[in-house]
């Protein structure tokens, strides 16, 4: 099989696995199945819709490709009806998460170069991109932003897409720039789940 068709996949599991998640949070809230369809397909497709948009792409990817919006439906109606066998299930989500994550840093990145932005905008987009779904999903929800917890997660974002830009901008590391990024933000969230990783917190200094 192809490295696109594999990317491919894992992008539409990625973006299952983010659904799932939000309709889960949506279980949490004991809400009828019209709120896990829509919270699933908000975390589901959420970055990757508002980061076309600011690349004005001309087509937004889940109108293009309705696979993904189907995979967002799926997963939302499953967890309706599954939501105690995911939670049970939530160890082997977590690590599915860490891989969607990483994933959708780099593609995001890529995309945004493939459409001329600036190394820097590109970066943000790829973060955008795996993570700002989850980021409705908590404003909606009201609950403490994902981009605020403590444990590394953005971060692990970030090196998705910095790897991924400067390995692309290497004429030997083309090749490999995609699995190399992701093996990278998967890599350091793996490390976070597994050792409890955490940035430091700002301490304000001793006035005295």
């Amino acid at each position: 099989m192809e490295l696109t068709h594999v990317v491919y996949s894992l992008d539409l599991v990625g973006v299952g696995v983010f659904a799932i998640s939000g309709a889960l949070a949506a279980a949490e809230k004991r809400l009828d199945i019209l709120g896990f369809l829509l919270f699933g397909t908000v975390t589901g497709i959420g970055g990757g819709t508002l980061r076309d948009l600011l690349l004005n792409t001309g087509e937004v990817f889940w109108i293009g490709d309705t696979a993904y919006l189907w995979m967002c439906v799926v997963a939302g109606v499953a967890t309706w009806f599954l939501a105690h066998l995911f939670v049970s299930l939530s160890r082997v989500l977590l690590w599915a998460d860490a891989l969607g994550l990483a994933l959708f840093s780099v593609l995001g990145t890529q995309k945004a170069l493939a459409f001329d932005a600036p190394v820097l905008v590109a970066i943000g987009m790829g973060m955008m991109t795996a993570t700002f779904g989850s980021l409705i999903r908590d404003g909606l929800l009201g609950r403490p932003p994902v981009l605020l917890e403590p444990d590394i997660y953005v971060t692990a974002a970030a090196l998705g897409a910095l790897s991924y830009v400067a390995l692309d901008a290497q004429p030997w590391g083309q090749q490999i720039a995609l699995p190399a990024a992701v093996a990278a933000a998967f890599a350091l969230r793996a490390a976070a789940i597994l050792f409890d990783l955490r940035l430091p917190k700002y301490q304000p200094r001793n006035p005295d």
